[in-house]
């Protein structure tokens, strides 16, 4: 009764999902549980991509975990694909439980699955416990980030 399915997103989870994002301090700052309507564009826009893989980890019928998987072709790298983790997130009452890990795991071998040859993330540099994380599961910290607000 307790098994944990991990399965594409579907429209109506993205209440479960908006609340995960919204679920910490940076999260709190810039999402909108609220208006779910912007929520609702970007979904329907990553449903019609097929490069794109929105996720929800279940259990017990109730979204507890969520992540998103872009799969980018490139030249770079004798032409090599790549694909990119975000939005990892864990519902506060699963945090410590492994569900983490599980969806990460999850995302490599999917990769492995669509013929990547590196996943990457970016993590904001403020969220420490979470770069000890993701090194944990062996990734390393390879690439300084830039942003530009538009």
């Amino acid at each position: 009764m307790n098994e944990l399915t991990i399965r594409p997103a579907v429209r109506s989870d993205l209440p479960a999902i908006v609340a995960m994002l919204a679920d910490d301090a940076l999260g709190a700052t810039r999402e909108s549980p609220d208006d779910l309507t912007p929520y609702q564009d970007a979904f329907a826009r990553l449903a019609a991509d097929p490069q794109q893989h929105v996720v929800v980890a279940e259990r017990n019928g109730r979204a507890v975990g969520t992540l998103q998987l872009t799969v980018i072709p490139g030249l770079s790298r004798r032409g090599s694909t790549r694909t990119v983790i975000e939005g990892v997130r864990v519902d506060s009452t699963e945090r410590g439980s492994g569900l983490g890990t599980e969806l990460i795991e999850w995302a490599v071998e999917k990769s492995r699955s669509l013929g990547a040859d590196l996943v990457q993330l970016t993590s904001d540099a403020t969220r420490t416990d979470a770069h000890r994380f993701y090194e944990r599961l062996g990734f390393t910290a390879s690439h300084l980030g830039f942003k530009l607000a538009l």
